[in-house]
C-alpha cells in the first residue's frame, strides 16, 4: 500500500495534488510520502515483535537526509556502505551505535571515520579487510565490534546484477571457511566478534531462499558457539521485494518474513538485525515527468518525456518495470493504446517502456512513475549535462523540497579550467 491515490480525477501524494507540486518545482521531480515510509518501516518492526531486534534501513536505496531523519525518528538504525553514507547518516541525526557498516571495499579512512565517530558494528567481508580493521582499531586504541559476512551459496532467484549470496558473487566469505576465519578474528586484539552477517540479494519475491540461508546461519551459530565464540547478534540483510507490476502476484509481506525469522532463528536467543531498503522506500516515491512530444514513427508511436535515463536508470540498467500512470485520471471507457515511452537522452537505452498500453496523452500532460522511491534519485546523474532533479517530501497537506534542482551555472561551474587553457 502507498499514499498516492486519485481524488476527483487528480493524483495526490497524501493530501497534496501532484499538479500543485509540479507547478511549484517544475518537472521532472521525485516525490516521497512520509506516511508510506513510516508504514513500511513499522511493518518490519512489528514483524519482529517479541525478538530483540533493530531494523537498519539500507540507505543506499534512498539516502536523502530528510528520508533518513524521518525513519531515524521512528526508531530505525542505518546500514551504510561508504564513508559518505556514514556521514549522511550522522548528519541526519543517527547515533553511531545505530549504524552498521557493510560493503566489500571499506578503506582505512572509512574505517577510521566510523571508529572515531561511533559504530554499532562492521560487517566484515574478507580476511584482508579484517586485518586492516584490526590494525586501525589498535592504532586508535579501541576495539571494533564485528560480524563476519558469510556467503551461503544460495540462489536468491533474482536479477543477476542484484544477487549477492551465490559462490560466484563478490560478497562475503564462503560459509565452508567460516570456522577458520572466526578463529583468526578471535586472535586479533583489535576486534570483538559479536555475530554473523548474511545477505543473499535484492528484490526477492520468494521466502524459500531466505529459509535455506537462515537454516545455514542457524547451524553455523551452533558450530561457532561450540568452538568457543560468543555469537549474540545475527544480521540477516534485507532484499524483500516490492510489487513493481500491479498485475503480478504480490511478494511476501514483512509479517511472513518475520514469522520465517522466528521459526528458523528464534531458538538461538540472538539479537536480530535486518536491513530493508527497497521495501521501505520503493513504493513511497514517484518520479513525475511531463510529456514533451507525442511522435509518430514507422509502425509505432513514441511518448517523449522530460524525464530520462539519467534521472531513473533502473529500466536501462536492469530492464526494470515501473508502472506509469497519468496524473489526471483517464475518463471511464478510454481505451489504452500501446506506445513506447522514452526520454530525451541521446541513447537508444533511454527507453522506459516499449508498447506500454497508455490512455491518449498530449504535450504538457504529466505522468508518474510508480515505485520510484528506491534506487531512483540515488542512482541519478548529470549525463547530457542535465541537472539532477528535485526531491520533494510530503507530509499530510504539506510538501517541502528536500533537494533542489541545481542551476546550470552551479552545475557547469563545478568544472575547473587548467591554467594552460
Amino acid at each position: 500500500m502507498d499514499h498516492f491515490l486519485y481524488r476527483d480525477g487528480a493524483l495526490f501524494a497524501e493530501d497534496v495534488a501532484i499538479s500543485e507540486i509540479a507547478a511549484a518545482v517544475g518537472t521532472p521531480f521525485y516525490v516521497y510520502s512520509t506516511a508510506t515510509l513510516l508504514r513500511h518501516f513499522r511493518a518490519f518492526d512489528e514483524a519482529l515483535e517479541g525478538m530483540d531486534h533493530l531494523v537498519c534501513y539500507a540507505m543506499k536505496a534512498n539516502s536523502n537526509q530528510a528520508v533518513l531523519r524521518t525513519l531515524a525518528q521512528a526508531g530505525a538504525g542505518m546500514d551504510v556502505v561508504s564513508g559518505g553514507e556514514y556521514r549522511r547518516a550522522r548528519a541526519a541525526g543517527v547515533p553511531g551505535d545505530r549504524i552498521v557498516f557493510s560493503g566489500v571495499g571499506k578503506t582505512r579512512d572509512e574505517i577510521r571515520l566510523a571508529l572515531e565517530g561511533g559504530i554499532r558494528q562492521f560487517n566484515v567481508e574478507s580476511e584482508p579487510e579484517m586485518a586492516i580493521l584490526d590494525a586501525v582499531a589498535q592504532e586508535l586504541r579501541v576495539v571494533a565490534p564485528i560480524t563476519v559476512r558469510v556467503n551461503p551459496d544460495v540462489d536468491a532467484k533474482t536479477h543477476a546484477k542484484i544477487a549477492t549470496g551465490k559462490s560466484e558473487n563478490k560478497f562475503g566469505i564462503p560459509i565452508a571457511r567460516a570456522r577458520d576465519v572466526y578463529n583468526m578474528a578471535a586472535d586479533m586484539p583489535g576486534l570483538d566478534v559479536i555475530g554473523i552477517d548474511v545477505h543473499i540479494g535484492s528484490q526477492l519475491t520468494d521466502l524459500a531462499p531466505y529459509e535455506q540461508a537462515y537454516q545455514k546461519v542457524a547451524e553455523l551459530t551452533e558450530v561457532l558457539r561450540a568452538d568457543g565464540h560468543t555469537i549474540t547478534r545475527l544480521d540477516l540483510g534485507g532484499g524483500l521485494g516490492i510489487p513493481y507490476e500491479r498485475s503480478n502476484v504480490d511478494p511476501p509481506l514483512p509479517s511472513d518474513y518475520g514469522a520465517l525469522v522466528k521459526r528458523t532463528l528464534g531458538h538461538l536467543g540472538c539479537e536480530i538485525e535486518i536491513e530493508p531498503g527497497r521495501l521501505i522506500a520503493g513504493n513511497a516515491g514517484l518520479m513525475v515527468s511531463e510529456v514533451i512530444y507525442v511522435k509518430s514513427g514507422e509502425g509505432r508511436d513514441f511518448l517523449i518525456l522530460d524525464g530520462a535515463m539519467n534521472d531513473l536508470i533502473r529500466p536501462a540498467m536492469y530492464e526494470a518495470h515501473h508502472d506509469i500512470i497519468p496524473v489526471i485520471e483517464p475518463a471511464p471507457g478510454i481505451e489504452p493504446q500501446p506506445i513506447d515511452i522514452v526520454g530525451p537522452v541521446c541513447e537508444s537505452g533511454d527507453t522506459f517502456a516499449k508498447q506500454r498500453p497508455m490512455p491518449p496523452l498530449a504535450a504538457g500532460d504529466l505522468v508518474a512513475f510508480r515505485s520510484a522511491g528506491a534506487y531512483g534519485a540515488v542512482m541519478s546523474s548529470e549525463y547530457n549535462s542535465r541537472p539532477l532533479i528535485p526531491e520533494v517530501l510530503v507530509k499530510d497537506d504539506q510538501f517541502a523540497v528536500i533537494r533542489p534542482r541545481p542551476t546550470f551555472d552551479e552545475m557547469i561551474n563545478r568544472d575547473t579550467i587548467p591554467a594552460w587553457l
